[in-house]
């Protein structure tokens, strides 16, 4: 995310295309209107498209108007609504929904407007998509035009799943417990580190979004209990033999033991990522190096980088 961060900040006040990629919901739409926002405060409308309902004459030759008044035509734009004339930036969410036919046209509208953007007294626009398709293989299958797909895809960022972003869940439910909390009107209620050792070893298909809804029920419910069965029944195949149906479960002694568990992975992963250096993989985990040591020793870890481990990218799209 640090360098998904780097990214937003290098696009300040640009006009290049961006393509935003990662599974549905991972916060695309939040990524791009981040980006918006970097924009100068003089900047015009952020106007949402979603490709799989695109209105029929979106993308025709001519004047069209888009959700919020907007329009195609630059000299309509300039007569009728000076105001988002400039500097306006338009979000095509599911790029890769778009058929055929409306794919030409978007090609050849994302040209015209590339051309005036040069142009001083010509609106500037910026194109933002979003996809949670593999564009590769779309464009390699035919379902996807190559010529669009290297227009569009100027600035690349990828967004990874949340099971890969684990170390950030503890900030994200403190962010959505505020959130709703405030919405509510009730005050923040905590959630315990059992819960949220729970939340770290759970794969979160649905991502942030599956997450963001969990914390809303934590909100509305008030019992951290309900919460915490709906996670266990979740990662049940995760569960210990000693702990079958039918028995009966200690909630805080199967979380510390799912919690050691997600740690011991995490800093596997970390260690792998790193090269098993082991004083970068502490500064990454944000602990000193003597507890690094201690963590290994206790989580039955090699104290070694072994042959068989290989190093890996840190942002490693593992599809």
């Amino acid at each position: 995310m640090h360098v998904v961060q780097q990214k937003v900040e290098r696009l300040r006040n640009t006009n290049i295309p961006v393509c935003i990629r990662g599974e549905s919901g991972t916060g695309k739409e939040t990524l791009a209107f981040a980006i918006y926002s970097r924009l100068l405060p003089e900047s015009g409308l952020f106007v949402k498209i979603n490709c799989s309902s695109v209105p029929e004459s979106l993308f025709e030759s001519g004047t069209s108007e888009v959700p919020g008044g907007c329009l195609w035509d630059e000299k309509e734009m300039g007569a009728r609504r000076p105001e988002c004339a400039d500097g306006w930036t338009l979000f095509l969410d599911g790029i890769a929904d778009l058929d055929a036919g409306e794919q030409t046209k978007f090609l050849q509208k994302l040209l015209e407007v590339e051309g005036r953007n040069t142009e001083h007294h010509s609106p500037r626009v910026r194109f933002i998509s979003a996809t949670n398709r593999d564009l590769e293989a779309e464009v390699e299958a035919g379902r996807f035009r190559q010529d669009l797909f290297y227009r569009i895809n100027a600035f690349d960022i990828w967004l990874p799943p949340l099971r890969q972003r684990a170390l950030d869940i503890p900030d994200l439910v403190d962010h959505f417990l505020k959130l709703h909390s405030e919405k509510k009107d009730v005050p923040p209620r905590p959630v315990s580190s059992e819960l949220l050792g729970l939340m770290q070893r759970y794969h979160w298909p649905g991502n942030i979004r599956e997450l963001e809804n969990l914390v809303r029920r934590y909100v509305i419910l008030g019992s951290e209990q309900i919460v915490a069965g709906e996670l266990l029944l979740k990662i049940r195949s995760d569960i210990t033999p000693e702990h079958e149906a039918g028995q009966k479960i200690c909630l805080k002694k199967l979380t510390r033991q799912v919690t050691r568990d997600v740690e011991r992975r995490l800093i596997l992963k970390v260690l792998e990522n790193s090269g098993w250096n082991r004083k970068l993989a502490a500064q990454c985990l944000n602990i000193s190096y003597r507890a690094l040591l201690y963590k290994i020793k206790q989580g039955g870890m090699p104290a070694k980088r072994r042959l068989i481990l290989k190093p890996r990218p840190a942002m490693l799209d593992e599809r």
